[in-house]
């Protein structure tokens, strides 16, 4: 009998493993044109002679699109096979991506993005969904975390020397390719989220339960304040006078420490209460926003760009893991990628008016701490009584 329960478990790991590997490498294709924006945009810009309100507009629909996935989501997530429907929507991203190789203009770029968005929105979703069926989820989304990093960090790298040889196209065609080759993986993730044992969970479909409520408030104030912030971190350089060369230098290491944020998670997860990490990633994140205030020199700076980047990406696996301890069916993921897009998408958008109206960033970094702060005590909301998500092992 124990033999045969030690196959069992062997068989069981090494299927998560596999459902591990499968959703990492997916998820970090699917968003690519965020991770890898700052040379995209530039492309655009040469290119095609896009100028900056436009570029904008595009990544908005884009982004608006990978995040509006999540509401036809909340209906087929609960309804259909999540490996059928995977290959459906890695097939759409696939076209979409071939369409924008050949795009010509800027009106035939923009629904091709479109198309690519939504389906790229609903792989993410499906991974999300993945990620909260697997023991230690915490775990699982600092590998998710820590694979868009990485793969973000190696395209900015090697797109520049692509375009200089093959032009814009060379992008489109390599999402369609690394998606191509991720096709495969989608038969290692689940059919679909099994329910909880949970007897008193409320699916979605008959309204957000109020834990749901506050772990998706908590998310939204987390990714305004995050976005608000780095967003605008090369300009609050040049506006406390700080060479463009030098903090170009600083955000490129505070980069290779957003991997390093989403690895410490990995290797720290696996706790029944999340609520040290939390803590202390919220702390890095506020104290480093806080360093940003006033007139901040070099040195401070420096401390305040590395620290910040280093505790959103090492918080973010821990805030993901504790919506995914309530979710019992995945569609509660599926909500919470529209609100981190809307999040990552509204943080930019107040922060610029408010520096435009209050003339300065000063407000903006205020602000962002106090919504941060505010975020940090909803989802310690939900580490009480926290109950065990599908498949991770219960503590005695």
């Amino acid at each position: 009998m124990n033999k045969q329960q030690s196959v069992s478990t062997d068989a069981l790991t090494a299927s998560n493993k596999q459902t591990t590997l499968a959703l990492v490498l997916i998820s970090a294709v699917a968003p690519a044109v965020l991770t890898m924006a700052p040379v995209v945009a530039g492309q655009l810009a040469a290119e095609l002679q896009m100028g900056p309100a436009f570029i904008g507009t595009l990544f908005t629909f884009e982004l608006g699109a990978m995040s509006l996935a999540s509401l036809p989501a909340c209906y087929w997530l609960s309804r259909f096979n999540w490996r059928i429907a995977g290959t459906i929507a890695a097939v759409l991203f696939i076209l979409a991506n071939l369409g924008s190789v050949v795009a010509s203009s800027a009106s035939e770029l923009i629904p091709l993005r479109i198309v690519s968005g939504l389906g790229g929105g609903s792989v993410m979703i499906l991974c999300m969904g993945a990620a909260s069926t697997l023991p230690q989820p915490d775990r699982i989304y600092g590998l998710w975390v820590m694979g868009q990093l990485a793969l973000g960090a190696l395209g900015l790298a090697l797109l520049p020397n692509l375009f200089a040889h093959f032009g814009l196209s060379a992008f489109f065609a390599l999402l369609a390719v690394l998606m191509l080759f991720c096709l495969p993986l989608l038969k290692y993730l689940p059919t679909r989220k099994q329910p909880g044992t949970d007897s008193t969970a409320t699916p979605l479909s008959s309204g957000l339960p109020l834990p749901a409520l506050i772990g998706l408030l908590a998310v939204l104030l987390f990714c305004v304040s995050l976005n608000g912030v780095w967003t605008f971190m090369g300009a609050i350089a040049d506006s406390i006078n700080i060479d463009a060369q030098v903090s170009g230098n600083v955000l490129a290491v505070a980069s290779l420490l957003g991997i390093a944020g989403a690895l410490s998670a990995t290797v720290l997860g696996g706790r029944q209460s999340y609520r040290i990490p939390l803590l202390a990633g919220y702390a890095i994140m506020i104290v480093g926003i806080l360093l940003l205030t006033g007139s901040p020199d070099e040195f401070r700076f420096t401390i305040a760009a590395l620290g910040f980047k280093y505790a959103w990406t090492f918080a973010f696996p821990f805030i993901l893991a504790s919506l995914a301890s309530i979710d019992r069916n995945g569609q509660l993921m599926g909500m919470a990628n529209l609100v981190i897009g809307g999040g990552l998408a509204l943080g930019p958008l107040i922060a610029g008016r408010m520096v435009e109206q209050l003339d300065g960033f000063q407000a903006v970094l205020l602000g962002s701490a106090v919504l941060a702060f505010f975020s940090l005590p909803l989802i310690l909301l939900l580490q009480t009584n926290r109950a065990p998500v599908y498949g991770e092992p219960k503590h005695v």
